[in-house]
Order: structure tokens, then C-alpha cells, then sequence
């Protein structure tokens, strides 16, 4: 019937021939392998992009720890700066502070000197008034004798002065026995005499060479033993001795 006929007709025409099955089995083939080649693709450029989010995240964290480090090394390389330079402050600190502290020491030394000098000076202009007196040449005179306990000795004097100390010769030989005397109950007398060399004389200001402000040296066995009574070497000697006392006086604060 002409249904049976239209059923195997359209039967035939639904079933595919052999050569439209090789060509649907080929586009079919052909998606799928492209389907494969894109789901390839885009299963590579997804692990070339993790594999780029790591490298870049690893870079990233080397590259702060390198920054670290560099910051690191830069604060330890300022705090050796700034500590050598603190040391060299102190330093240079410390000595201007001691060389201050000299200077000032030093420049009141000087100041104490040139008082103690102007003193000595006082002192010594005061000396050379007395040196012509004839007590103040006996008692010189007598104090040497007592020291070499002689029975002759010599006395030099300044030229100048020569008058003065033969003039004071027998009451310095009187008074010598009489202390004698009464400190051992011994008899003892010393031959004086003047001696034929003189002490150098007075000083002259501006001139230079040796000088002497009075007094007097005494000498015995041949000019072996001396005793320096002259009025230099007795200030010298008293100023030396008395420093600490005129010191304690002028400059209480440092005593």
C-alpha cells in the first residue's frame, strides 16, 4: 500500500548510506578532536598560568626578602656610622675638655706665680735695705758659725760690703761664744777673717750675669766646707719653705 511505501521510503531516506556515515563519523571526528584540542589548550594556558602565578608569587617573596635584607644591611651600616661618629665626637670632646681643664690649670699656675713672684720681689727689694745693716750682718754671720762649729774660718762678702763685715767681725765672734757658752757650758772662740775674693754685686736691671744681694759665705778647711748665707739663697730657701703657708693665705680656695 502506499503507506508501506511511504514508511520504506522514509525509512530509506532516515538510515544513512555508507559513504554519508564515513563522512558524519568524520565531522564527527573532527569536532571532537577540536572539542580535545581546546580543552588542551585550555588545560595549558591554565597551568602556564598557575605555573606564572607561582614564579611571579616566589619572585615577589625573594624580592622582599632581598629588600629585607638590603634594609637590614643599610640600618646596621648607618648604626656602625652614627656610633663611629658618637665616638669620635666623645672623643674629640673629651680632649678639648682636657685640654680646657690644662689651659685653665696652667694659666692659673701662671697667675700663682707671678704672684708668689711679686712677693719674692717685695720681699727681696725690702732684703736689699737690710743687707748694709750691721745686726742683720752678725746674725748671718753667727748662724754660719754655728753650723761649722770652726775654730777659723773666712768670710766672703761683696766687694761693697767689706767695710760693713770687718766692722761686724768681733761682735759676731763674741756673740758665737757667748751662745756656746751657754748652750754647753763649753769655752770656744773662732778666729774671723776676710776673704780676699768677692761675692758678685748687686743686680743691675737689664743686665745679666751673676749677682748677689748681700749676705755673706762663709768657709773653712781651705774653702772645703762652705756655708751659703747670702740673702739669695736664704729667700729662696724661706720662700720654698713658706709656699704652702702664702699659698693657704692668697688662695684659701685650693688649699
Amino acid at each position: 500500500s502506499r503507506l508501506s511505501q511511504f514508511c520504506r521510503g522514509s525509512l530509506n531516506f532516515c538510515l544513512p548510506r555508507p559513504q554519508l556515515r564515513r563522512k558524519l563519523f568524520a565531522a564527527m571526528d573532527s569536532k571532537e578532536a577540536q572539542s580535545q584540542i581546546t580543552q588542551m589548550i585550555s588545560f595549558i594556558a591554565s597551568e602556564a598560568q598557575d605555573r606564572a602565578s607561582e614564579i611571579q608569587k616566589k619572585g615577589e617573596e625573594e624580592f622582599s626578602i632581598e629588600v629585607h635584607r638590603l634594609i637590614t644591611e643599610q640600618k646596621e651600616k648607618v648604626r656602625q656610622t652614627y656610633e663611629k661618629k658618637v665616638k669620635q665626637i666623645e672623643t674629640q670632646y673629651a680632649i678639648a675638655k682636657s685640654m680646657a681643664i690644662n689651659k685653665q690649670r696652667l694659666e692659673k699656675i701662671k697667675a700663682r706665680q707671678e704672684v708668689m713672684h711679686k712677693i719674692e720681689g717685695d720681699v727681696r727689694t725690702k732684703l736689699v735695705s737690710e743687707s748694709s745693716s750691721p745686726a742683720f750682718i752678725t746674725k748671718l754671720i753667727v748662724q754660719g758659725l754655728l753650723m761649722l762649729l770652726e775654730s777659723k774660718v773666712v768670710v766672703r762678702c761683696r766687694e761693697k760690703d767689706v767695710g760693713v763685715v770687718k766692722g761686724c767681725l768681733a761682735g759676731a765672734q763674741a756673740e758665737y761664744a757667748k751662745l756656746i757658752k751657754a748652750e754647753t757650758g763649753a769655752t770656744k772662740a773662732c778666729a774671723l777673717e776676710i776673704d780676699t775674693a768677692y761675692l758678685p754685686p748687686a743686680p743691675v736691671a737689664g743686665k745679666d750675669g751673676p749677682s748677689c744681694l748681700g749676705g755673706v759665705v762663709l768657709a773653712c778647711q781651705g774653702g772645703k766646707i762652705t756655708i751659703d748665707n747670702t740673702i739669695d739663697v736664704r729667700l729662696r730657701l724661706v720662700m720654698e719653705q713658706a709656699k704652702p703657708a702664702i699659698r693657704s693665705l692668697l688662695f684659701p680656695a685650693a688649699s
